[in-house]
């Protein structure tokens, strides 16, 4: 696609004849649409001719047209443009193309594209096909042979099972399958049994209490923005949380759906002094109904004395009786929950119960549990000061029986 702007402009004299006649611009740019447009002022002369191809001889025929005109109106013509006329001539070709030369350009466009290879330019992919097929097949194929064949005892022989007795072919497709289950299901479970060590034994000190706790929606917040990209924000009341559940009341340990490459500087962001004594993240927990989810089971821990929070449900569905379930945090600068959190677990810790799950399921029933706490610890707040007035009122009559009875 092609397209020639001419922009001149003429000089007139007194005498209101054109002297002067200058070339200002001349540009070629591509086009995909067929344009014209002719104007002509007596000052400005502004000549767009357009084409879909500028080696076309309609092309030269239409630059004729605006350029050209008879004999008499010739002597009219400014110079310039006279000029222009006999250069194009030169350019045009015939405006009856013979067919033969259309007939031989055709032939040789047809011989152009049989000369293309039929590995290169739009016919590639069929080269990147067969490389990605043959790639497949010979993945597959050492896949079977490794995954397929039979065990071996120490001196070479073969150990006979459920597939020896199938075709060579079949046998080595049913264990390649049965090898794949074996894979897929080490890569759902927990990476090992016990995800935590054994409890410490004397002389060191073991809390009586274990404390799961969730990253992501509990204790940080994330937060995304063009401008800074991804960022953490700390619950208000986090430092004090920590302090006053840890050691020696509970064992603190984080087990979140998180990667360990993301989660693990953040936790150490999170707790300088060492509050946090365990750290799990995504690899110890069980991927199931696609979503992954915490099983204590594996945690090496007395499942009475495991407090495990939590704001998604799902995430503790194998243990509910040992989840208690916040709303999670979305960021809230005047959030209190942590502080209220921590008060609630040391009355449990201070208290001494022997299985904590029924505390758990009691307080689960309610919409806000933390708000059901305070309503209890009020009413018992309550009941202790009038026992305590009850007391004083009973220790204020007997005293004054006993003046009355050691007067008389």
């Amino acid at each position: 696609m092609a397209a020639f702007r001419v922009v001149m402009r003429s000089w007139q004299l007194q005498h209101k004849q054109p002297s002067i006649l200058q070339l200002c611009k001349l540009e070629l740019h591509s086009n995909k649409k067929y344009m014209s447009y002719c104007c002509y002022n007596k000052t400005l002369l502004r000549l767009s001719l357009c084409s879909k191809s500028y080696n076309n001889a309609p092309f030269y025929i239409l630059t004729k047209r605006l350029l050209s005109s008879d004999n008499n109106q010739s002597q009219n013509k400014p110079p310039i443009l006279q000029t222009l006329n006999l250069n194009l001539k030169e350019l045009t070709p015939d405006k009856a193309q013979p067919e033969n030369e259309k007939k031989e350009s055709g032939a040789d466009d047809n011989a152009d594209k049989k000369k293309e290879s039929w590995w290169r330019g739009k016919n590639s992919w069929r080269l990147g096909l067969i490389l990605l097929s043959t790639a497949m097949v010979s993945w597959g194929v050492g896949l079977i042979s490794i995954w397929g064949a039979p065990q071996e005892d120490p001196d070479g022989k073969e150990i006979q099972d459920e597939f020896s007795e199938m075709p060579t072919v079949i046998a080595y497709l049913r264990r390649t399958w049965k090898e794949m289950n074996i894979f897929k299901q080490k890569i759902q479970d927990p990476s090992r049994d016990k995800l935590l060590p054994d409890p410490l034994k004397y002389p060191y000190m073991q809390p009586p209490y274990t404390l799961v706790l969730e990253l992501t929606g509990v204790l940080i917040h994330p937060d995304w923005t063009y401008g800074t990209g991804w960022r953490f924000k700390k619950r208000p009341g986090i430092d004090y949380f920590l302090q006053q559940v840890g050691p020696p009341l509970f064992e603190v340990v984080i087990y979140s759906s998180e990667a360990g490459m993301t989660a693990d500087p953040l936790v150490n962001h999170l707790d300088p002094q060492g509050y946090i004594m365990y750290r799990l993240y995504r690899d110890a927990t069980r991927y199931m109904d696609r979503h992954h989810v915490k099983d204590l089971s594996c945690l090496n821990r007395d499942l009475s004395k495991v407090i495990m929070l939590d704001c998604n449900p799902d995430s503790v569905k194998l243990q509910r009786q040992n989840a208690f379930i916040l709303k999670k945090w979305q960021g809230e600068d005047n959030d209190m929950t942590l502080i209220e959190l921590a008060h609630f677990l040391k009355t449990i810790a201070a208290s001494g119960v022997d299985d904590i799950r029924p505390v758990l399921e009691y307080y689960n029933k309610f919409d806000d549990p933390l708000a059901a706490f305070r309503e209890n610890q009020k009413k018992l707040q309550e009941e202790e000061e009038a026992r305590a007035n009850q007391k004083k009122l009973d220790s204020t009559k007997k005293s004054w029986l006993s003046g009355l009875t050691s007067k008389r």
